[in-house]
């Protein structure tokens, strides 16, 4: 049987989300016990939406086996922290609950839980009840064991293994596998926060170079004023790009220059339904491509990912101080549902985090000189943008 059928160990699980541990120094306990806290508080809201919107509510279970996988991150960065193992932890949690330190690298996800778990469509009663005990666990911990509480290390450990004891209930009761949970909880870290960023193939790999979006481009964007009103113009190669732009809103807000947003994708994703419209790039070679990823419908797509951004943009001082890694998990998960269906869902989410900044780091650039040279590299996945000659 090849690897990719191995079961997964809580051993391994527990040292690869370790890696993706980002939190340092004297607050990071205190951080975790926060994030616990918050997940399985995630997940009774989970609970409690279902009950509300019943009909309506369709990402329930999908939603339910995200949070399980997140408790299980934190639960074993607190268990990092405290010098324990999250396998040792799982084995006293099955148990009796004898404490066998270093004996069970080996125990699996897969050895938690019963073989054939349905997966429930609703909470339960029990799964409810289940919650509310979970999180009474949690609350205790997190009182009892808060840097400073000054709780003693068998009393933390019994804790958590409580803690563990209740999730592996609460997720026999909702039909979770844990096994699935963790293996999702990993791609997720991963797709957002990579150990290493591997840029994927550009969607028109294949294609004629007369129907690639291009790899290198430069384009003068400036501004003017017509009359009363200002408008912005882009050129490259001597010849005009587009239409000349205003900010179509009742309160000036530099929109006018948001088609850096479609270059920096272009730039760092290779994908943009607007700019193959406006060069004429459209894959008319593959006739279901032309018509779904090249359409105006994806072009619609890209475009109402930009304007949401902006809005988003808008009240964070257009990304100004945001560095590499810190745009909102949630953000970026929405950007990728407005895509789905669509070749850029294909994108990791790091990516799209590059293409963001890079777009709003020209734009704050545009916004300060009213003017700038932007060249698109796509070998090195760069936008790049300097100052542009009166």
């Amino acid at each position: 049987m090849g690897d990719e059928f191995k079961l997964l160990t809580v051993a391994d699980y527990a040292r690869r989300a370790a890696a993706t541990d980002q939190r340092k120094g004297a607050r990071a306990l205190a951080f975790s016990m926060l994030g616990l806290f918050g997940e399985v508080g995630s997940l009774l809201s989970e609970a409690k939406k279902k009950q509300r919107d019943a009909a309506s509510y369709l990402g329930y279970a999908v939603a339910v086996a995200e949070e399980f996988g997140d408790v299980l991150w934190y639960l074993t960065a607190i268990a990092k922290r405290s010098r324990l193992s999250l396998a040792d932890i799982a084995a006293a949690a099955t148990g009796d609950g004898a404490w066998s330190p270093g004996a069970n690298d080996a125990l699996t996800f897969h050895s938690l839980q019963p073989k054939h778990m349905p997966m429930a469509k609703a909470p339960t009663v029990a799964f409810e009840d289940t919650l509310l005990a979970l999180a009474g666990e949690v609350g205790t911990l997190v009182n009892d064991f808060r840097p400073g509480a000054g709780g003693k290390a068998a009393e933390q450990r019994a804790r958590l293994i409580g803690v563990m004891r209740r999730l592996i209930q609460a997720a026999n009761e909702a039909g979770v596998t844990l096994e699935g949970a963790a293996v999702k909880n990993l791609h997720k870290i991963y797709d957002r926060w990579p150990q290493h960023r591997a840029f994927p193939e550009p969607f028109d790999a294949e294609m004629d170079t007369e129907e690639q979006l291009p790899r290198r481009m430069t384009i003068d964007i400036y501004e003017r004023t017509v009359g009363k009103q200002k408008f912005v113009y882009q050129r490259s190669n001597g010849a005009f790009v587009g239409d000349r732009l205003t900010d179509n809103a009742a309160e000036p807000d530099d929109y006018r220059f948001h088609d850096v947003f479609h270059y920096a994708y272009v730039a760092v994703l290779g994908w943009s339904p607007v700019i193959r419209s406006l060069l004429r790039l459209k894959r008319k070679s593959a006739p279901k491509t032309d018509e779904v990823e090249d359409g105006a419908r994806a072009t619609l797509i890209e475009e109402g990912v930009t304007t949401w951004l902006f809005g988003q943009a808008q009240q964070l001082e257009f990304f100004a101080d945001v560095k590499r890694g810190g745009l909102p998990l949630d953000m970026l998960k929405h950007v990728r549902q407005f895509v789905e269906g669509y070749e850029a869902h294909a994108c990791p989410l790091w990516l799209w985090e590059d293409a963001i900044l890079q777009g709003y780091a020209a734009f704050r650039y545009l916004q300060k000189h009213r003017r700038g040279r932007v060249t698109i590299d796509f070998a090195n996945r760069r936008l790049r943008i300097k100052e542009l000659p009166l």
